[in-house]
């Protein structure tokens, strides 16, 4: 099967030229000018379009068991929803519980993708405790191609470890080279505000961040990069919401500390009124951390467009509001955690980040696909266009015009929360490894194609 991309603009995180991309064999054999196409090759006109190598969203939740209910995507889903999107790589966090086996754990969450995703994928492997079978298991794991951790100093009793856990974990990610990616928040101040603000009557979603406001994500970011300093592990800290955890991640990088920081589309796009919306719809915009204050936003897109921020992800959590959400109604802190954006992340970057001036086509490839990929032992396989890369491969079109609307999405949950924003562009093919899977905004491809991508750890 071979696969020929005619006159588009080709795009990387450092290139911009046109060209012809030929594809044999799930890569990319030959990039050049008028490239003629053999006999039985599938051929794309991309004139008048960009060519991006395929996108990676490094923090996602596809099966996530939380707060007494299940994630409403599966692999069939929420695979299809990426792809359509422009996201042709998977990383998830498997998240188990302090009470789960970590190995048992690991090879759940991967019996949930194999034979199901239509793209490729991988995880970060959480750690929700450290005990004497623990090291053991983690290196096993390893072994199996998971070259990078999970860690919450947040969700106390549930997810969260303590300090003892936390420097036993880092010192064997130093040893074996594996990052370390974190959840930054203070879980004892989380608690407390929580209790105190229920006591006091105040139970609406918008309450959900006067329960953990940015100094408390600016802890957490300060506490894991003190222990990351005095071990020398890598790390990276996920979902960073506000300048007052972005100036302690800053900080800790200028004196020595390893750490890469990570935003969401959220953070650069939706802001705290949204959970502050009456009549419970506040609910759907419930995540940790919370929305913050609009102010963070030029921040945030100020430190990706500097290179201070490295990836911007979504953390996909879909829960639905009509049955999910609502167990939250009296009680913000039972309010299932997260928004639904898997499909809409390189949309909404494009639109509201190239589109609006605020980052440039280079940085909208390097924060989406290659930073992913270099960090996390994916590049030069994906995250670039090479020979010799995989052919996963996005034909955008920048004159598309539409609307985001949960009527259209093909992510399995009941609302959007970017009801009706106009989008300026999309996809309008994209390819895994070589096959077509999305045309015109539907998919076409094989449930199921994906693969467990293995990686090494030592790579930051």
């Amino acid at each position: 099967m071979s696969l020929l991309i005619k006159n588009g603009e080709i795009v990387t995180a450092s290139e911009r030229y046109v060209a012809d991309i030929f594809c044999e064999n799930e890569t990319i054999t030959r990039i050049d000018r008028n490239i003629t196409a053999p006999r039985g090759a599938e051929v794309i006109e991309a004139k008048g379009k960009f060519v991006f190598p395929g996108f990676i969203d490094p923090h996602v939740h596809i099966y996530l068991p939380f707060m007494g209910t299940f994630s409403k995507d599966n692999y069939v889903t929420g695979s299809q929803a990426a792809i359509v999107g422009g996201t042709t790589t998977l990383i998830e966090m498997c998240c188990p519980s302090r009470k789960d086996d970590a190995l048992e754990s690991f090879e759940l969450w991967m019996s949930q993708a194999v034979g199901k995703s239509a793209c490729d994928f991988s995880f970060h492997m959480g750690v929700s405790r450290f005990d004497d079978k623990t090291g053991k298991q983690l290196r096993e794991i390893v072994k199996r191609g998971i070259g990078s951790f999970k860690i919450f100093l947040a969700y106390k009793g549930a997810f969260g470890v303590d300090d003892t856990e936390l420097y036993r974990i880092l010192k064997l990610a130093k040893e074996l080279g594996v990052i370390v990616t974190a959840h930054c928040e203070n879980e004892t101040l989380v608690a407390e505000r929580s209790k105190e603000l229920l006591a006091a009557g105040k139970t609406d979603p918008g309450q959900h961040y006067e329960s953990r406001p940015p100094a408390v994500e600016a802890e957490g970011v300060h506490h894991l990069m003190t222990f990351a300093e005095l071990t020398g592990a890598a790390t990276y800290i996920v979902h960073v919401s506000c300048q007052e955890a972005l100036d302690q991640a800053i900080a800790a990088r200028q004196r020595g500390v390893r750490v890469a920081v990570e935003t969401l589309i959220q953070y650069l796009t939706l802001d705290k009124t949204c959970a502050e919306q009456p009549k419970f719809e506040g609910a759907k915009y419930v995540m940790s951390p919370p929305l913050r204050d609009k102010r963070n936003q030029a921040i945030l897109w100020n430190g990706l467009r500097d290179g201070l921020v490295q990836t911007v992800a979504t953390d996909h959590c879909p829960f639905d509001f009509k049955t999910q959400k609502t167990m939250g109604k009296n009680d913000f802190t039972k309010i299932p955690n997260g928004i639904p954006s898997l499909e809409e992340r390189i949309n909404l970057l494009y639109t509201c980040g190239v589109k609006a001036g605020k980052i440039d086509l280079h940085t909208f490839v390097n924060a989406a696909s290659t930073q992913v990929a270099k960090l996390f032992d994916l590049f030069p396989r994906k995250g670039t266009i090479q020979p010799g890369a995989d052919a996963d491969l996005v034909v955008f079109d920048p004159n598309y015009r539409g609307k985001i609307s949960a009527k259209t999405q093909h992510m399995n949950v009941d609302y959007s929360a970017f009801e009706g924003w106009k989008i300026e562009g999309r996809p309008s093919v994209v390819t895994v490894r070589g096959q077509v899977a999305v045309r015109d905004g539907k998919f076409v491809g094989k449930p199921g194609r994906g693969k467990f991508l293995q990686r090494k750890p030592g790579h930051f």
